[in-house]
């Protein structure tokens, strides 16, 4: 029987980035033809198993941008200077494989995001962001 403690072990998801898929009343519903929502959800979550998080989240209260996906650094992240990335519009296979990229390579703070995804950010209002932080 191990006989680490409790501080020896580090905490879930801890040197690992959150990437946040909306899937609230407009991300990841009809109202946007011509995206398999589920089938996106699924790609980022297989290609980012063991390096990312990926958690569905209800509404990101970003309605106009959807498909949102929030990338949060991980912890190291954050300490380097990194901080939540807010993408708009991700409605294609292409912006997903280059958010699957950046996250792997450790994402905010430790990567540089791959040039093509500056088209896709939009900075959120302070109330907004504030509740994903919280």
């Amino acid at each position: 029987m191990s006989r680490r403690s409790r501080k020896d072990v580090p905490a879930q998801g801890a040197g690992r980035p959150t990437v946040s898929v909306c899937r609230g009343c407009c991300c990841g519903t009809e109202k946007i033809p011509g995206v398999d929502h589920a089938a996106q959800l699924a790609r980022l979550r297989a290609g980012l198993e063991g390096s990312a998080t990926v958690r569905a989240v209800e509404c990101l209260d970003a309605c106009e941008q959807g498909n949102v996906i929030v990338v949060q650094p991980s912890a190291e992240g954050r300490r380097a200077g990194g901080r939540p990335v807010w993408l708009g519009l991700v409605n294609d296979e292409h912006a997903e494989q280059d958010i699957v990229t950046w996250a792997a390579e450790g994402g905010p703070g430790l990567a540089d995001a791959p040039d093509i995804l500056d088209l896709y950010v939009f900075k959120p209002s302070r109330r907004v962001s504030a509740g994903l932080d919280g």
